[in-house]
């Protein structure tokens, strides 16, 4: 029996006698796509980046952008938790690092590696935070943009920072008098004004790595760091003049 197919985007493989369907990974090709839209939105602004500008930017057709995202919004969205991946990756790489030591990672080697990897110092990390949290902006003025994803993202990493620091208050490493619900969006709350002021050039990202540093010293001060910034500016000696 001779199976029919379907032309994929007007792109054949030379097969043998006859013109055979070259596969297509959709999953791929959605995630190539939603990658052109975050390289064009980092260097034009999300405001200014259009379906248009995303094909060019990933060298397809509007139609093909059009097929796998029928509208903006949806591209968007897909492309916020594509970062929102992305970051997540990120996080456990580092804390893959910290576990060939020879040691398992630490709640303060988790939740360093959760707060380090959202601070925007270096190109990739930028483009996470600045992309982000225009997205937020918009989601919050614009009702077609969904804004509720974002929140489950945020909810689930405050949750794992809530439960390592509720593993460290039991192992003895955290002061029991310490509310790990709070203490988590302390540090949620933190790291975000740590990312939006290192963007606009107020906190240089070693500065803002050392306000981190000092809470989690604070929250274990029997813990060594293991992650994190190796170097801390002294306050005293302008830190962020150095950086600049």
């Amino acid at each position: 029996m001779i199976r029919p197919y379907h032309q994929e985007a007007g792109r054949f493989d030379e097969g043998y006698g006859e013109r055979v369907p070259r596969r297509v990974d959709h999953d791929e090709r959605r995630r190539q796509i939603a990658d052109a839209l975050v390289r064009t939105a980092a260097k034009r602004g999300l405001h200014a980046t259009g379906m248009r500008e995303v094909a060019t930017e990933a060298g397809v057709s509007l139609r093909l952008i059009q097929y796998y995202f029928g509208t903006k919004e949806e591209l968007l969205l897909a492309a916020m938790q594509q970062l929102a991946a992305q970051y997540s990756d990120r996080v456990l790489a580092r804390i893959q690092l910290t576990k060939q030591t020879g040691s398992q990672a630490s709640p303060r080697d988790v939740i360093a590696a959760i707060l380090t990897e959202a601070l925007p110092a270096d190109e990739q990390r930028r483009t996470f935070t600045l992309v982000y949290t225009a997205y937020l902006a918009l989601s919050l003025t614009d009702p077609a943009l969904a804004i509720k994803p974002l929140a489950r993202n945020s909810g689930v990493v405050g949750d794992v920072i809530t439960a390592q620091l509720r593993a460290a208050q039991a192992g003895g490493d955290m002061p029991a008098g310490l509310d790990p619900d709070i203490e988590a969006l302390s540090l949620l709350t933190i790291s975000a004004g740590l990312g939006t002021s290192v963007l606009a050039g107020h906190s240089s990202p070693e500065e803002a790595q050392a306000v981190i540093d000092y809470h989690l010293s604070r929250l274990f001060p029997g813990a060594s760091a293991t992650d994190g910034a190796t170097h801390r500016p002294d306050a005293r000696s302008g830190g962020r003049r150095a950086h600049e």
